[in-house]
């Protein structure tokens, strides 16, 4: 995981903890995938050195591949995704889907997200990871949460 972040710590919030995850998914209403919140623990969210995602058809950001600029982390600052401009909040102003939490940053910051989506498992499950288009369609990028990090490739591996 030493490797996983950027130096940068643009999306990163203060050292997060057990509790910091328990208040988190209080607030946000689903319990989040265990590898996210090993991630968390190891580091408050943060822009990623392999942030390209393929994907099976065109979106607005490309023809196979969809761009993060970070993870969220927990906790009241501005990149929380249980803060007061968190997930709730983004879901609200950019009318999401009401299907779990935005957890991710992309390029265009706004018209289209990533998204742990619970429909399938419930708000106490393993939630699919999608991408949430500007048109608002939803496309599975992952199973879950794990194969999601382990989807994660270089941007130079896809055509601009």
């Amino acid at each position: 995981m030493l490797d996983f972040f950027e130096d940068d710590e643009y999306y990163t919030g203060g050292k997060c903890d057990s509790q910091m995850l328990l208040l988190a998914e209080k607030k946000v209403g689903y319990c989040l995938p265990s590898q996210y919140k090993e991630l968390l623990m190891h580091r408050n969210g943060g822009s990623l050195r392999k942030g390209c995602v393929g994907t099976s058809r065109p979106t607005s950001w490309a023809q196979d591949h969809i761009k993060i600029e970070g993870i969220f982390g927990v906790g009241e600052y501005d990149w929380g995704i249980d803060s007061e401009f968190g997930s709730k909040y983004l879901i609200k102003e950019w009318r999401y889907p009401k299907i779990g939490v935005v957890f991710c940053d992309t390029p265009s910051s706004g018209p289209d997200c990533v998204m742990l989506d619970y429909r399938r498992s419930g708000k106490k499950g393993e939630p699919q990871v999608v991408y949430v288009d500007e048109d608002r369609s939803i496309l599975r990028i992952a199973e879950n949460f794990s194969e999601f990090i382990a989807n994660l490739k270089d941007c130079g591996c896809f055509e601009s």
